[in-house]
């Protein structure tokens, strides 16, 4: 293996983003400029990033594998994990080669059933145990306002997993005034209903956490004056999105 990745950097004991404990692993490189993106130093592939190979990152992942219990193992995130998938693919084959449990973190926007990305995805499938899958906004308009793409890929991504019956967890980040409304949360309900492999649905509540760091790349936050949803949106959001 002599495959290297831009790496933004790694956490060893993640409890929230995939089954059990998870070491977390964050690509550098997104297309996408989410409004409320609170890693934009992500953005660019080749800046503060460092690059490392699949031996040193499995290496240091399995110095925490007596965390994991029987559901832990590695978590891919980004910027964007699709960006750098043909490294992607090498690490997953052999992080399963070493009997360690994956899982992807994307919010898709590369997908695409042309080649060849596509034939690249279907074989990082076949080593991917769990797919968390971002979907920002249910409309394509204000999916492309708010992150400067739309979201007709995106679902067909949803979609594609959803024919192959890959294990999902479906990620929405709940931001007032933008996708709080019961319209969009019921049409976001529906297209989940047409779903068959979807096992978690989870409420992220925005937050502005990452302010700062728009501040130090010399970018303007746009959602500045945009408030954290209280507590009875994010119940509210969940009683609609999150009903068995």
């Amino acid at each position: 293996m002599t495959s290297k990745g831009y790496i933004h950097s790694t956490e060893s004991f993640g409890s929230v983003d995939g089954p059990g404990i998870r070491f977390l692993i964050f690509l550098q490189g997104c297309h996408m400029r989410c409004r409320y993106c609170h890693n934009p130093d992500t953005w660019r592939k080749g800046e503060a990033a460092s690059l490392s190979t699949i031996k040193d990152l499995l290496d240091k992942a399995e110095r925490y594998r007596s965390y994991w219990g029987t559901d832990g193992g590695i978590t891919v995130s980004g910027g964007e994990a699709l960006l750098q998938i043909d490294f992607l693919i090498e690490l997953f084959e052999e992080a399963h080669r070493r009997n360690i449990n994956t899982c992807l973190d994307t919010s898709a926007q590369p997908f695409t059933r042309s080649n060849p990305f596509f034939e690249k995805f279907e074989r990082l499938m076949k080593s991917t145990d769990v797919v968390l899958l971002d979907i920002k906004h249910i409309d394509s308009e204000r999916h492309q306002w708010l992150t400067g793409h739309p979201n007709e890929n995106i679902l067909d991504c949803a979609r594609y997993l959803s024919d192959i019956n890959k294990p999902v967890w479906i990620r929405h980040v709940l931001v007032p005034g933008i996708n709080t409304d019961d319209d969009q949360l019921k049409r976001l309900r529906c297209f989940i209903e047409t779903l068959r492999n979807v096992k978690k649905v989870e409420v992220l509540p925005y937050h502005t956490l990452g302010t700062f760091k728009w501040q130090q790349l010399g970018l303007e936050y746009s959602l500045k004056d945009t408030p954290t949803p209280t507590a009875e949106q994010i119940k509210h959001a969940e009683q609609i999105l999150v009903q068995q």
